[in-house]
């Protein structure tokens, strides 16, 4: 399958050297000098994965973030010359995907969009169809999610990380588990991305009333349980 890939980046060096990287890959890029270019041309063409720098003229790549995950779950990686927990913390916490920080290596940055896709890929083949704990149903050929019979609306990570609880709902699942199994990166990403998703994944719960709630096993991971098991 052919996948395109939007990117928004202002340094031209930058996006002319990712743009080259995935396009000897066999993707299909669209690179723009900025965040308001991106989003404009993803409400006429959606895309299957963004690139987005933080720092840009205009709206800066938080910001478009949001205004993406407002209508749509498309994988989205965020770039930032910035290594700051602040940074982090709102790209994660937006509904980002993934977070490189300035200098990286391209070719690390490849492996991530592949492993997004395959796992994206994964998640299409499944098996079992639907999954149902407590008030909570979760249809895995459609990708969506639903509370009480109304939509929750999740990124795809947040998807997968309810997913994966809830087929695991027997055992306590650790970290390093979820992050191989959701980010496809062991220990390459650091904890607090599973820390952050769990979080965001809590509250979209608990805005709909729902009695499932995740569980902290303190210094291991999370186990996802019911109010009825409290």
């Amino acid at each position: 399958m052919n996948r395109l890939i939007y990117i928004a980046e202002d340094e031209k060096n930058i996006r002319r050297l990712i743009q080259s990287y995935l396009e000897k890959e066999g993707y299909t890029v669209t690179a723009f000098e900025n965040g308001d270019q991106l989003y404009e041309a993803f409400l006429q063409k959606s895309c299957d994965l963004l690139i987005l720098d933080i720092m840009m003229p205009g709206n800066n790549g938080l910001i478009i973030c949001t205004k993406l995950r407002a209508i749509s779950n498309v994988p989205i990686i965020m770039l930032t010359a910035r290594d700051t927990d602040e940074d982090y913390i709102s790209g994660i916490t937006l509904g980002s995907d993934d977070y490189f920080t300035k200098p990286f290596s391209p070719a690390k940055l490849l492996v991530r969009v592949k492993a997004m896709f395959r796992r994206i890929e994964m998640d299409t083949q499944t098996k079992e169809e639907t999954v149902a704990f407590a008030d909570i149903t979760l249809h895995l050929d459609q990708f969506s999610a639903y509370c009480k019979g109304n939509r929750l609306g999740l990124t795809n990570t947040e998807f997968n990380l309810l997913a994966y609880l809830l087929t695991n709902k027997e055992k306590a699942v650790s970290r390093n588990e979820l992050l191989n199994r959701i980010w496809g990166f062991g220990n390459i990403v650091e904890t607090r991305a599973t820390d952050a998703a769990v979080k965001r994944l809590r509250r979209k719960l608990s805005d709909m009333d729902s009695e499932v709630f995740i569980e902290t096993v303190w210094g291991y991971g999370f186990r996802i349980r019911s109010g009825s098991e409290a």
